[in-house]
């Protein structure tokens, strides 16, 4: 039995599936020795079977799976009394490497074993289900592949990834959530949770490196966006404060003249006149 899915489109330049499948494989097949062009990952569902990559021989069985790397010389081969039958996971991409970094997984490290945990090989199942869809195939198949890499990371962690790369992380997507939602009441708990790290860690992160709290930031953006409003469009100043996430327009005002030490309708005016002139 052989279900093997190609996918020649390359829609999203971060991260695409270009093969999943699944095959029952007969004694003694045989791939290789040869190099792949992109990241793919066998699960082993039943049977036996070798991996062979830097001179290193792996004894596979049921529930076992193996990553092959791109351009890495490798070599697998079915057991010749209990061939495997196995599905595999196919990706390339400019982030590809960088997610695959994220766990513990490598050429050196190529074998894990997830034994009960389903969550893998029923992640594939499903990729393969959407390659053959029809309608918007490549965002179902985009979503299923981010899934299972979100596994992978979430099951075999690189406990060695590097705190300050993490840390920037955290203040990047805590920026991000900032910057798409200041128009809508948020608070720092919020952010902290879209993240999934503690509020007052979330702030020793901002002030160590932005020198300046969470709400300090939230600020900024709202009371610059504030301007632009003021100075480029004819929106009234209720309208411009619940733009930015004030639905109390004094409260809006109070804080625009402490940080700008003057009115919006004063800012308003004053940009009026600078631009007459």
């Amino acid at each position: 039995m052989l279900l093997n899915f190609s996918n020649s489109s390359r829609n999203n330049l971060d991260l695409n599936l270009y093969t999943c499948g699944r095959e029952a494989c007969i004694n003694k097949y045989s791939y290789g020795p040869a190099i792949r062009s992109g990241y793919i990952i066998h699960y082993i569902l039943k049977g036996k079977g070798i991996f062979k990559v830097h001179d290193k021989i792996y004894h596979l069985g049921k529930n076992e799976a193996f990553l092959i790397e791109p351009n890495i010389l490798i070599y697998y081969e079915a057991d010749a009394d209990d061939p495997w039958e196995y599905t595999w996971v196919g990706f390339q991409g400019i982030k590809a490497k960088e997610y695959l970094n994220r766990t513990s997984l490598s050429t050196d490290n190529p074998v894990f074993s997830p034994y009960d945990d389903k969550r893998l090989a029923s992640c594939i199942e499903h990729l393969i289900a959407a390659s053959k869809n029809n309608s918007n195939r490549d965002l179902l198949l985009n979503s299923k592949l981010y899934e299972f890499l979100y596994l992978l990371c979430e099951m075999y962690p690189n406990r060695e990834v590097n705190i300050a790369e993490r840390q920037q992380k955290y203040i990047e997507e805590a920026m991000l959530f900032i910057e798409q939602n200041y128009s809508h009441n948020i608070t720092i708990h919020e952010v902290a949770k879209y993240i999934s790290i503690d509020r007052s860690y979330l702030h020793r992160l901002f002030k160590h490196y932005l020198n300046k709290s969470p709400q300090e930031f939230l600020l900024n953006i709202r009371m610059e966006k504030a301007c632009q409003l003021l100075r480029d469009s004819s929106l009234k100043i209720g309208d411009i404060a619940r733009s930015v996430g004030y639905n109390d327009v004094l409260l809006f005002s109070k804080t625009f003249k402490k940080m700008k030490d003057c009115t919006p309708s004063e800012y308003k005016k004053g940009t009026a006149r600078a631009s007459e002139n």
